[in-house]
């Protein structure tokens, strides 16, 4: 059943606080407005969002399966042709599942950007780094760091880090890897669950990579769609989220370790866990909604109380975000905000023209549209919780529709926070 069909509700009206919101969402709709405007500021950002993703897709797991405990790791972030040649399981000829019909190697922009930068001119790779001319891995490794920190979020792959089993696997990995080097093992010998605890943060390296490397062809082929006149409204493109969650939801996620020339399963492929389960669904809850305050916005101080007690309580992801002051150096959202900038569409940089308070402007704007368009993802997350859990949209029992509303109203209660700008994407003008 598609999540855009549905018929008039037999329910009274909703007495929500969102109630216009809760009855768009039983109507098939997103928490976004229909509208031509939402439509391409949200595929165009997309687009720009999957060409760095493309990157970090790619250097997460080339940070967890090849560099592991490097004890001084300075070239992470210099991805070998390796892995930019690594073919994305849904994309080109022989993908598992083809969800783009592009190439499966590394996108072409990127490519180019990787190779010239903001200067375009082709100077040596360490240059471009110095010069910060790159893509900001550092909003990745956040990004990671938030799922690390956020730990429970449901499924088993979090509890198993946990376990005998995996800890014997890590430690076979560990001692591996320092093999000839005494200094490395006596050090582990006395502090083996720093070790340990390193290859988790590993672990979750691999496991953000695994979700990014289906999100960016899953963005990409939406850019395509609308680019074709395919894609024509806010809820077609919600549900193709839907769908592509669906379609890719069992894919493995894993942990596996390449030393010298040797696999190591550190989370082995067999243990069954999946993507939306293990992947997506903590990913969105860490990210979306809690990460953690961005440094030199908040104290830290627990007598000034500024930092939530309880960890439930965070609520610092992008669908809460004051995007106008973390236009700062060093803060993640802004390093995203300068990646997707490199990769905007030219409907979308025109867009930013008109609306712009001049080019220096032009990073606040891409934040404002980037919660726009996670406002979509979260909505498409919804409606497929909905759609596993619960019931139709067209549903005949007016039980069924009531228990629908009920999850809807329920999932809606965490915007009632004044920092949330549910709100605030439903006017035009927000910019």
């Amino acid at each position: 059943m598609s999540a855009t069909t549905s018929t008039p509700t037999k329910l009274p009206p909703s007495q929500h606080q969102f109630a216009d919101i809760i009855h768009r969402l039983e109507a098939g709709g997103a928490m976004l407005p229909d509208t031509p405007e939402n439509l391409k500021q949200i595929i165009g950002i997309y687009k720009a969002y999957a060409v760095p993703m493309d990157f970090y897709w790619r250097n997460l797991l080339y940070i967890a399966e090849q560099v592991f405990l490097e004890p001084l790791p300075l070239f992470k972030y210099f991805l070998p042709k390796e892995y930019l040649d690594l073919h994305n399981h849904y994309a080109g000829d022989d993908a598992d599942l083809r969800i783009w019909r592009g190439e499966a190697t590394a996108h072409p922009e990127l490519v180019e950007f990787m190779e010239k930068g903001e200067i375009k001119r082709k100077l040596p790779k360490l240059l471009h780094h110095l010069w910060h001319d790159r893509i900001n891995m550092e909003f990745a490794e956040a990004c990671m760091r938030s799922m690390f920190w956020h730990r429970n979020m449901g499924g088993q792959f979090d509890p198993y880090l946990d376990t005998d089993e995996y800890v014997a696997n890590a430690d076979r990995a560990i001692k591996a890897y320092f093999k000839g080097n005494p200094v490395m093992l006596g050090l582990y010998k006395l502090f083996p669950d720093m070790f340990v605890e390193q290859v988790r943060q590993l672990s979750y390296y691999s496991n953000l990579g695994l979700f990014w490397e289906v999100m960016a062809p899953v963005f990409f082929e939406m850019s395509d769609l609308y680019d074709e006149g395919k894609l024509t409204t806010v809820p077609e493109a919600m549900d193709f989220l839907v769908n592509g969650i669906f379609a890719i939801a069992g894919r493995p996620i894993y942990h596996n370790v390449y030393i010298r020339g040797e696999c190591y399963e550190i989370v082995p492929k067999s243990k069954g866990f999946m993507w939306l389960y293990e992947a997506a669904l903590p990913y969105v809850e860490a990210v979306f909604y809690r990460t953690s305050p961005f440094r030199g916005t908040k104290s830290y101080n627990a007598q000034a109380k500024q930092v939530p007690e309880n960890q439930e309580d965070f609520h610092y992801g992008i669908l809460y975000a004051d995007v106008f002051p973390i236009g700062s150096a060093g803060i993640p959202p802004t390093l995203l905000m300068q990646d997707m900038l490199h990769f905007l569409p030219p409907y979308l940089v025109d867009y930013y023209q008109q609306y712009c308070r001049g080019e220096d402007d032009t990073l606040i704007q891409l934040g404002v549209t980037f919660q726009r368009s996670m406002y979509c993802v979260t909505s498409a997350v919804i409606q497929a919780l909905r759609q596993a859990l619960l019931y139709p949209l067209d549903d005949e029992d007016p039980q069924h529709l009531q228990a629908n509303r009920d999850f809807f109203e329920s999932q809606l209660d965490r915007f009632k926070r004044s920092e949330a700008r549910l709100m605030d994407i439903q006017r035009q003008d927000y910019r």
